[in-house]
Protein backbone atom coordinates (compact mmCIF):
# COMPACT_ATOMS: atom_id res chain seq x y z
CA UNK A 1 0.00 0.00 0.00
CA UNK A 2 1.58 3.29 -1.12
CA UNK A 3 1.59 6.47 0.90
CA UNK A 4 -0.06 9.19 -1.19
CA UNK A 5 1.69 11.86 0.85
CA UNK A 6 5.04 10.79 -0.58
CA UNK A 7 5.40 12.17 -4.10
CA UNK A 8 7.20 10.52 -6.93
CA UNK A 9 10.74 11.93 -7.18
CA UNK A 10 10.19 12.60 -10.87
CA UNK A 11 7.26 14.90 -9.98
CA UNK A 12 9.25 17.12 -7.64
CA UNK A 13 9.99 20.68 -8.75
CA UNK A 14 13.70 21.28 -9.12
CA UNK A 15 14.64 24.53 -7.44
CA UNK A 16 17.37 26.65 -9.04
CA UNK A 17 20.76 26.19 -7.44
CA UNK A 18 23.36 28.86 -6.78
CA UNK A 19 25.28 27.58 -9.82
CA UNK A 20 22.14 27.96 -11.97
CA UNK A 21 21.63 31.55 -10.79
CA UNK A 22 25.31 32.36 -11.30
CA UNK A 23 25.22 31.01 -14.85
CA UNK A 24 22.11 33.08 -15.62
CA UNK A 25 23.75 36.21 -14.24
CA UNK A 26 26.86 35.56 -16.31
CA UNK A 27 24.66 35.07 -19.35
CA UNK A 28 22.89 38.40 -18.83
CA UNK A 29 26.13 40.33 -18.27
CA UNK A 30 27.90 38.69 -21.20
CA UNK A 31 30.52 36.87 -19.15
CA UNK A 32 32.38 33.62 -19.69
CA UNK A 33 30.71 30.48 -18.31
CA UNK A 34 27.14 31.54 -19.05
CA UNK A 35 24.00 29.45 -19.36
CA UNK A 36 21.72 29.14 -22.38
CA UNK A 37 17.95 29.09 -22.77
CA UNK A 38 16.93 32.73 -22.17
CA UNK A 39 13.59 33.55 -23.84
CA UNK A 40 12.97 37.20 -22.91
CA UNK A 41 13.79 39.27 -26.01
CA UNK A 42 14.91 42.25 -23.90
CA UNK A 43 17.29 40.13 -21.85
CA UNK A 44 18.62 38.64 -25.08
CA UNK A 45 19.20 42.14 -26.48
CA UNK A 46 21.01 43.04 -23.27
CA UNK A 47 23.20 39.95 -23.60
CA UNK A 48 24.24 41.11 -27.07
CA UNK A 49 25.39 44.40 -25.55
CA UNK A 50 27.49 42.66 -22.83
CA UNK A 51 26.87 45.06 -19.90
CA UNK A 52 29.98 43.82 -18.07
CA UNK A 53 32.08 45.57 -20.76
CA UNK A 54 30.47 48.96 -20.15
CA UNK A 55 32.24 49.47 -16.84
CA UNK A 56 35.76 50.35 -18.14
CA UNK A 57 34.35 52.93 -20.55
CA UNK A 58 32.11 54.52 -17.94
CA UNK A 59 35.18 54.72 -15.71
CA UNK A 60 37.17 56.24 -18.58
CA UNK A 61 34.63 59.08 -18.76
CA UNK A 62 35.22 59.78 -15.04
CA UNK A 63 38.99 59.82 -15.61
CA UNK A 64 38.58 62.26 -18.49
CA UNK A 65 36.42 64.56 -16.39
CA UNK A 66 39.13 64.47 -13.70
CA UNK A 67 41.93 65.23 -16.17
CA UNK A 68 40.06 68.28 -17.47
CA UNK A 69 40.60 69.98 -14.12
CA UNK A 70 37.26 71.75 -14.65
CA UNK A 71 34.79 69.31 -13.11
CA UNK A 72 32.85 70.60 -10.11
CA UNK A 73 30.11 68.89 -8.12
CA UNK A 74 27.15 70.86 -9.42
CA UNK A 75 23.82 69.28 -10.32
CA UNK A 76 24.29 70.20 -13.98
CA UNK A 77 27.73 68.58 -14.13
CA UNK A 78 26.43 65.43 -12.44
CA UNK A 79 23.67 65.22 -15.07
CA UNK A 80 26.20 65.85 -17.86
CA UNK A 81 28.53 63.09 -16.74
CA UNK A 82 25.61 60.70 -16.21
CA UNK A 83 24.44 61.26 -19.79
CA UNK A 84 28.04 60.84 -21.00
CA UNK A 85 28.23 57.51 -19.18
CA UNK A 86 25.05 56.37 -20.92
CA UNK A 87 26.62 57.39 -24.23
CA UNK A 88 29.88 55.51 -23.59
CA UNK A 89 28.30 52.45 -21.95
CA UNK A 90 24.89 51.29 -23.21
CA UNK A 91 24.99 53.12 -26.54
CA UNK A 92 28.53 53.05 -27.96
CA UNK A 93 29.85 49.99 -26.12
CA UNK A 94 26.52 48.27 -26.66
CA UNK A 95 26.81 49.05 -30.38
CA UNK A 96 30.39 47.79 -30.45
CA UNK A 97 29.56 44.52 -28.72
CA UNK A 98 26.49 43.87 -30.87
CA UNK A 99 28.50 44.43 -34.05
CA UNK A 100 31.16 42.08 -32.71
CA UNK A 101 28.54 39.44 -31.85
CA UNK A 102 27.13 39.68 -35.38
CA UNK A 103 30.46 39.19 -37.14
CA UNK A 104 31.77 36.67 -34.59
CA UNK A 105 28.81 34.33 -34.77
CA UNK A 106 30.84 31.54 -36.41
CA UNK A 107 33.61 31.78 -33.81
CA UNK A 108 31.06 31.92 -30.99
CA UNK A 109 29.42 28.77 -32.34
CA UNK A 110 32.72 27.06 -31.47
CA UNK A 111 33.84 28.92 -28.33
CA UNK A 112 30.60 30.15 -26.76
CA UNK A 113 27.59 28.38 -28.34
CA UNK A 114 25.30 29.72 -25.59
CA UNK A 115 25.60 33.26 -26.98
CA UNK A 116 22.32 34.69 -28.37
CA UNK A 117 23.11 34.44 -32.10
CA UNK A 118 24.69 30.95 -32.36
CA UNK A 119 22.08 29.55 -29.97
CA UNK A 120 19.32 30.83 -32.27
CA UNK A 121 17.74 32.98 -29.54
CA UNK A 122 17.45 36.03 -31.83
CA UNK A 123 17.23 36.34 -35.65
CA UNK A 124 19.95 38.23 -37.52
CA UNK A 125 17.46 40.84 -38.80
CA UNK A 126 16.76 41.92 -35.21
CA UNK A 127 20.46 42.04 -34.43
CA UNK A 128 21.02 44.40 -37.38
CA UNK A 129 18.12 46.59 -36.24
CA UNK A 130 19.67 46.80 -32.78
CA UNK A 131 23.02 47.85 -34.27
CA UNK A 132 21.37 50.69 -36.23
CA UNK A 133 19.33 51.95 -33.26
CA UNK A 134 22.34 51.98 -30.92
CA UNK A 135 24.57 53.69 -33.48
CA UNK A 136 22.11 56.46 -34.37
CA UNK A 137 21.10 56.89 -30.73
CA UNK A 138 24.74 57.18 -29.67
CA UNK A 139 25.64 59.77 -32.32
CA UNK A 140 22.51 61.73 -31.48
CA UNK A 141 23.31 61.70 -27.77
CA UNK A 142 26.89 62.78 -28.50
CA UNK A 143 25.58 65.79 -30.43
CA UNK A 144 23.30 66.69 -27.50
CA UNK A 145 26.36 66.69 -25.22
CA UNK A 146 28.27 68.93 -27.65
CA UNK A 147 25.42 71.44 -27.62
CA UNK A 148 25.13 71.18 -23.82
CA UNK A 149 28.86 71.82 -23.42
CA UNK A 150 28.71 74.81 -25.79
CA UNK A 151 31.20 73.38 -28.29
CA UNK A 152 31.67 75.33 -31.51
CA UNK A 153 33.20 72.19 -33.04
CA UNK A 154 31.28 68.94 -32.34
CA UNK A 155 34.20 67.21 -30.61
CA UNK A 156 32.19 64.54 -28.79
CA UNK A 157 30.17 63.74 -31.92
CA UNK A 158 33.39 63.23 -33.88
CA UNK A 159 34.78 60.96 -31.15
CA UNK A 160 31.57 58.92 -31.25
CA UNK A 161 31.66 58.59 -35.04
CA UNK A 162 35.36 57.71 -34.98
CA UNK A 163 34.78 55.15 -32.24
CA UNK A 164 31.88 53.62 -34.17
CA UNK A 165 34.07 53.33 -37.28
CA UNK A 166 36.88 51.77 -35.26
CA UNK A 167 34.44 49.27 -33.75
CA UNK A 168 33.15 48.35 -37.20
CA UNK A 169 36.55 47.78 -38.82
CA UNK A 170 37.66 45.87 -35.72
CA UNK A 171 34.95 43.25 -36.25
CA UNK A 172 33.88 43.43 -39.89
CA UNK A 173 35.61 42.30 -43.09
CA UNK A 174 37.53 43.19 -45.13
CA UNK A 175 39.79 44.94 -42.59
CA UNK A 176 38.65 43.01 -39.48
CA UNK A 177 41.43 44.34 -37.27
CA UNK A 178 40.94 41.56 -34.74
CA UNK A 179 42.50 39.18 -37.28
CA UNK A 180 45.80 40.91 -36.49
CA UNK A 181 46.82 40.32 -32.89
CA UNK A 182 48.68 43.60 -32.45
CA UNK A 183 46.37 45.98 -34.30
CA UNK A 184 43.23 44.34 -32.99
CA UNK A 185 44.19 44.29 -29.34
CA UNK A 186 45.52 47.87 -29.44
CA UNK A 187 42.31 49.06 -31.13
CA UNK A 188 40.38 47.38 -28.34
CA UNK A 189 42.68 48.80 -25.64
CA UNK A 190 42.37 52.35 -26.99
CA UNK A 191 38.59 52.08 -27.16
CA UNK A 192 38.59 51.08 -23.48
CA UNK A 193 40.89 53.87 -22.31
CA UNK A 194 41.52 56.68 -24.80
CA UNK A 195 38.11 57.22 -26.42
CA UNK A 196 35.98 57.54 -23.24
CA UNK A 197 38.77 59.56 -21.62
CA UNK A 198 38.74 62.04 -24.52
CA UNK A 199 34.95 62.25 -24.27
CA UNK A 200 34.92 63.01 -20.54
CA UNK A 201 37.76 65.52 -20.89
CA UNK A 202 36.11 67.30 -23.84
CA UNK A 203 32.81 67.54 -21.98
CA UNK A 204 34.30 69.70 -19.23
CA UNK A 205 37.54 71.10 -20.67
CA UNK A 206 39.51 71.57 -23.88
CA UNK A 207 40.81 68.34 -25.37
CA UNK A 208 44.47 68.86 -26.32
CA UNK A 209 47.22 66.84 -27.98
CA UNK A 210 49.02 66.14 -24.70
CA UNK A 211 45.96 64.36 -23.32
CA UNK A 212 45.41 62.56 -26.62
CA UNK A 213 48.98 61.25 -26.78
CA UNK A 214 49.18 60.31 -23.08
CA UNK A 215 45.96 58.31 -23.25
CA UNK A 216 47.09 56.58 -26.43
CA UNK A 217 50.24 55.54 -24.54
CA UNK A 218 48.11 54.43 -21.59
CA UNK A 219 46.07 52.37 -24.06
CA UNK A 220 48.99 49.95 -24.41
CA UNK A 221 48.08 48.85 -20.87
CA UNK A 222 44.60 48.34 -22.27
CA UNK A 223 46.17 46.20 -25.00
CA UNK A 224 47.35 43.87 -22.26
CA UNK A 225 43.85 43.68 -20.80
CA UNK A 226 42.45 42.96 -24.27
CA UNK A 227 44.87 40.05 -24.67
CA UNK A 228 43.43 38.45 -21.52
CA UNK A 229 40.11 38.13 -23.36
CA UNK A 230 41.77 36.24 -26.24
CA UNK A 231 42.69 33.20 -24.15
CA UNK A 232 39.10 31.98 -23.97
CA UNK A 233 38.85 31.98 -27.80
CA UNK A 234 42.07 30.23 -28.78
CA UNK A 235 40.45 27.17 -30.34
CA UNK A 236 37.93 29.09 -32.42
CA UNK A 237 40.50 31.71 -33.47
CA UNK A 238 42.90 28.98 -34.57
CA UNK A 239 40.26 27.15 -36.60
CA UNK A 240 39.12 30.32 -38.37
CA UNK A 241 42.59 31.74 -38.97
CA UNK A 242 42.40 34.71 -36.59
CA UNK A 243 45.88 35.74 -35.46
CA UNK A 244 45.30 36.62 -31.83
CA UNK A 245 48.46 36.88 -29.73
CA UNK A 246 47.86 33.52 -27.97
CA UNK A 247 47.51 31.88 -31.39
CA UNK A 248 50.57 33.67 -32.82
CA UNK A 249 52.96 33.24 -29.89
CA UNK A 250 51.49 30.45 -27.81
CA UNK A 251 49.87 30.62 -24.40
CA UNK A 252 52.97 31.25 -22.27
CA UNK A 253 54.55 33.94 -24.45
CA UNK A 254 51.22 35.74 -24.92
CA UNK A 255 50.68 35.74 -21.17
CA UNK A 256 54.04 37.44 -20.67
CA UNK A 257 53.31 39.99 -23.42
CA UNK A 258 50.03 40.69 -21.67
CA UNK A 259 51.45 41.36 -18.20
CA UNK A 260 54.47 43.30 -19.43
CA UNK A 261 52.38 45.75 -21.46
CA UNK A 262 50.03 46.23 -18.52
CA UNK A 263 52.86 46.94 -16.06
CA UNK A 264 55.41 48.80 -18.20
CA UNK A 265 53.06 51.34 -19.72
CA UNK A 266 51.53 52.18 -16.35
CA UNK A 267 55.09 52.71 -15.12
CA UNK A 268 55.75 54.95 -18.13
CA UNK A 269 52.78 57.12 -17.22
CA UNK A 270 54.07 57.28 -13.63
CA UNK A 271 57.41 58.46 -15.00
CA UNK A 272 55.64 61.25 -16.88
CA UNK A 273 53.86 62.30 -13.70
CA UNK A 274 57.25 62.57 -11.99
CA UNK A 275 58.45 64.64 -14.98
CA UNK A 276 55.64 67.17 -14.44
CA UNK A 277 56.34 67.18 -10.67
CA UNK A 278 53.19 65.31 -9.62
CA UNK A 279 55.29 63.07 -7.38
CA UNK A 280 52.57 62.06 -4.91
CA UNK A 281 50.26 60.87 -7.67
CA UNK A 282 53.16 59.08 -9.38
CA UNK A 283 53.99 57.25 -6.14
CA UNK A 284 50.38 56.14 -5.68
CA UNK A 285 50.26 54.90 -9.28
CA UNK A 286 53.47 52.89 -8.80
CA UNK A 287 52.12 51.39 -5.58
CA UNK A 288 48.96 50.32 -7.43
CA UNK A 289 51.09 48.35 -9.91
CA UNK A 290 52.47 46.13 -7.14
CA UNK A 291 49.27 44.16 -6.40
CA UNK A 292 48.74 43.74 -10.13
CA UNK A 293 52.14 42.09 -10.43
CA UNK A 294 51.29 39.92 -7.41
CA UNK A 295 48.04 38.65 -8.97
CA UNK A 296 49.77 38.14 -12.30
CA UNK A 297 52.19 35.78 -10.60
CA UNK A 298 49.55 34.09 -8.43
CA UNK A 299 46.97 33.47 -11.14
CA UNK A 300 47.57 34.53 -14.69
CA UNK A 301 51.12 33.48 -15.48
CA UNK A 302 50.59 30.08 -13.84
CA UNK A 303 47.51 29.17 -15.89
CA UNK A 304 46.07 31.90 -18.14
CA UNK A 305 43.46 29.57 -19.63
CA UNK A 306 42.01 28.62 -16.27
CA UNK A 307 42.56 31.79 -14.28
CA UNK A 308 41.80 34.58 -16.77
CA UNK A 309 38.52 35.63 -15.13
CA UNK A 310 39.93 35.29 -11.61
CA UNK A 311 42.93 37.41 -12.58
CA UNK A 312 40.79 40.14 -14.12
CA UNK A 313 38.53 40.30 -11.08
CA UNK A 314 41.47 40.60 -8.67
CA UNK A 315 43.93 42.79 -10.60
CA UNK A 316 41.89 45.12 -12.79
CA UNK A 317 40.48 47.21 -9.92
CA UNK A 318 44.03 48.40 -9.23
CA UNK A 319 44.56 49.32 -12.89
CA UNK A 320 41.37 51.36 -13.08
CA UNK A 321 42.18 53.10 -9.79
CA UNK A 322 45.53 53.99 -11.34
CA UNK A 323 43.70 55.55 -14.29
CA UNK A 324 41.75 57.80 -11.93
CA UNK A 325 44.92 58.74 -10.05
CA UNK A 326 46.45 59.73 -13.39
CA UNK A 327 43.39 61.75 -14.38
CA UNK A 328 43.46 63.62 -11.06
CA UNK A 329 47.18 64.28 -11.47
CA UNK A 330 46.77 65.70 -14.97
CA UNK A 331 43.88 67.87 -13.84
CA UNK A 332 45.89 69.12 -10.85
CA UNK A 333 48.84 69.93 -13.11
CA UNK A 334 46.62 71.71 -15.65
CA UNK A 335 47.94 69.63 -18.53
Amino acid sequence: MSDSSVSNPSDRVKLPTNDDRSAKTRQLLGMKGAASGETSIWKIRLQLMKPITWIPLIWGVICGAASSGEYTWSLENILKIAVCMVLSGPFMTGYTQTVNEYYDREIDAINEPYRPIPSGAIPLSQVIAQIVVLLLGGIGLAYVLDVWAGHEFPTITCIAIGGALLAYIYSAPPLKLKQNGWLGTYALGSSYIALPWWTGHALFGDLNWTIVILTLIYSFAGLGIAVVNDFKSIEGDRQLGLKSLPVMFGVTAAAWICVLTIDLFQAAIAAYLIYIHENLYATILLLLIIPQITFQDMYFLRDPLKNDVKYQASAQPFLVLGMLVTGLALGHAGV
